[in-house]
């Protein structure tokens, strides 16, 4: 009876199985059709997107997958037709966009960001997660797509991403060397006990002529002068570059 009864449970699953896919198969057709139809029509790509997902958002991850599908060199319309369709969805593209491996990571963040700049620190973590050895590259477009936002991210990022806070830190100074004060700044404030892998890496990460204000900035954040000098060494600065450290 017990064998019966598990038999009857993997077949009734089975069958959920197969509904399921079944549906999702015409669901695909169905799209399928359309989006070629308006491809003939000599409607563009971003707005038959747009157009389904306004009335259908529910189905974003079947639409993409078509689109990306017959049209892959149109993965930039396909994505900001997603996206302007409901922005709330310019997580879930991202993620799919990433997943399809149609085109290098950067240059789909920076679309996203673009098309979304609200969902900037959302799509961030999303990338980061699906490819946490490039943090650095991802912060460092981010910033450059909006750089109104960099303060914000790069924080934000730092408090998700904790262990990764060196790389996430040279990702923003080379995306705006010119906020590099605030970036240190900020870095010592969120991990104190890193105070000194923060001053090696912002001169690392630098041209010679911000080293001083690498320095100055790290000690009027709290961290100790001789510290600080000897950390920036560290990172490749000459002494002579320290003589005039407040």
């Amino acid at each position: 009876m017990k064998m019966l009864i598990v038999l009857l449970l993997l077949c009734g699953l089975s069958t959920g199985v197969i509904a399921k896919d079944f549906a999702q198969f015409k669901q695909e057709k169905l799209i399928t059709k359309i989006l070629k139809q308006q491809v003939r029509r000599h409607i563009p790509i971003e707005n038959s997107v747009n157009a389904i997902l306004t009335r259908y958002p529910e189905q974003v991850e079947v639409v993409l997958k078509v689109a990306l599908e017959h049209y892959p060199d149109e993965y930039r319309q396909i994505m900001l037709g997603a996206i302007n369709a409901e922005p709330v969805l310019a997580c879930d593209v991202i993620e799919i966009l990433l997943n399809a491996n149609v085109a290098n990571s950067e240059e789909l963040i920076a679309i996203a960001i673009e098309a979304e700049p609200a969902y900037a620190q959302e799509i961030i973590n999303i990338a980061v997660q699906n490819d946490p050895t490039n943090i650095e590259s991802i912060v460092r477009v981010a910033i450059q797509t909006e750089p109104i936002v960099s303060d914000s991210v790069v924080n934000q990022t730092m408090m998700s991403f904790p262990k990764r806070m060196v790389a996430i830190l040279a990702g923003a100074i080379k995306a705006m060397p010119e906020q590099v004060s605030t970036f240190v700044k900020n870095a010592i404030d969120l991990f104190p006990h890193a105070s000194e892998d923060v001053v090696t890496e912002a001169v690392n990460s630098s041209e010679k002529m911000h080293t001083q204000i690498i320095v100055n900035s790290a000690v009027q954040a709290g961290l100790d002068k001789k510290k600080a000098v000897n950390a920036a060494i560290a990172g490749g600065a000459e002494p002579e570059q320290l003589a005039q450290i407040d």
